[in-house]
């Protein structure tokens, strides 16, 4: 059987999978005065979304190709509710990307940060169900497209992999840690997440570490799938949590995607849930899960950006609006935190 991680054949939860939910996980229902309550405008097409802000305006970025256009996608809000899109950042895939992965159409799944005075956009570039991929990265003093220092520079790859590896290069995720040292988490799938450490300057590999860490991996039965992917680290109260996306995306009203975590006191893990068992080993506490499988208008969500914003933790993830051809949909939830530090997303 083929499995092609943008075109997936859907299996249920059991074994593992339905041992992750724990109490944490929530239906994907709209209670009244939430965030999803209050969106409005050009919600779609967003996917694998995340988030900033840059002085009253904020900006979400996500997987391109839903456009039918090269560029990762950008939809920009001064009040978190209502939202319009606000153009391609990118007119094409960078020649250096094309060259090396011919076949791709579309960036996906970036991931934005501020990062010594410059906006920083981590990118990957791939094809569906493969290991050839490739990440980079760009940068902008600026996201205001009016101003006269907005000009995007790209600085080329930053981690590459090839068929009949162990790992593929997707989904970046850009870490600083408490001592102020920079990672990059990503993968999905074979051997599941990755992290290695950057550069501070250059914001690629650090020269002469060669350590690729494993943060977090499904096991599956002997030729199996295994799908995790969407790694995202935030810190909090001496923690760094890991949230990951399980099972599949992309099958529209199909897809069972969901978000689940895991917390360690080191970057680098072991990540454990709430029930002390390890992410490595295919377990976590679900934040945002469907539940029942297939019983609302929003299936599938997941692929998360997390961001820390005026006091208050914001989870921006898609979801396949069931009303509206199962398109994928930007969604965000305010993150609550209980008193042993375990999150949930008020949906």
């Amino acid at each position: 059987m083929t499995i092609d991680r943008r075109g997936l054949i859907i299996g249920g939860v059991g074994g593992l999978g339905a041992a992750m939910l724990g109490r944490a996980a929530l239906a994907q229902m709209v209670h009244p005065g939430s965030l999803n309550a209050r969106l409005s405008g050009d919600l779609t097409p967003v996917h694998d979304p995340v988030i900033i802000r840059e002085g009253d305006t904020y900006h979400v970025f996500g997987s391109g190709g839903w456009s039918k256009r090269p560029s990762v996608t950008w939809h920009v809000s001064n009040d978190l509710a209502a939202w319009r899109d606000n153009g391609d950042p990118f007119d094409a895939l960078p020649a250096w990307a094309q060259a090396a992965i011919p076949e791709a159409k579309s960036m996906w799944a970036p991931d934005i940060s501020h990062v010594d005075g410059q906006y920083r956009m981590y990118y990957a570039v791939s094809t569906g169900g493969s290991m050839r991929s490739v990440i980079g990265f760009a940068t902008t003093p600026t996201l205001d497209r009016a101003s006269p220092q907005y000009r995007w520079t790209d600085h080329g790859m930053v981690v590459e992999t090839f068929e009949g590896g162990t790992y593929n290069a997707i989904d970046p995720n850009f870490v600083v840690d408490a001592a102020g040292n920079h990672w990059l988490a990503f993968g999905s799938y074979w051997s599941g997440l990755k992290l290695i450490a950057l550069d501070r300057r250059t914001g690629k590999p650090r020269p002469g570490d060669k350590v690729v860490h494993s943060i977090a991996y499904r096991p599956a039965p002997s030729g199996g799938d295994n799908p995790i992917e969407g790694a995202f680290i935030f810190q909090r109260g001496g923690w760094y949590y890991l949230f990951a996306s399980f099972d599949y995306c992309c099958k529209k009203e199909a897809s069972n995607y969901y978000v689940a975590v895991g917390r360690s006191r080191a970057v680098t893990g072991p990540y454990l849930g709430r029930d002390g068992k390890a992410m490595m080993d295919g377990y976590g506490t679900g934040v945002i899960v469907e539940r029942p499988w297939g019983s609302s208008r929003w299936r599938g969500p997941g692929h998360c950006g997390l961001y820390h914003d005026q006091g208050r933790d914001l989870i921006v993830y898609h979801a396949y609006d069931t009303e509206h051809g199962s398109a994928p949909t930007l969604r965000i939830a305010e993150v609550k935190w209980d008193a042993a530090g375990w999150p949930s997303a008020l949906t």
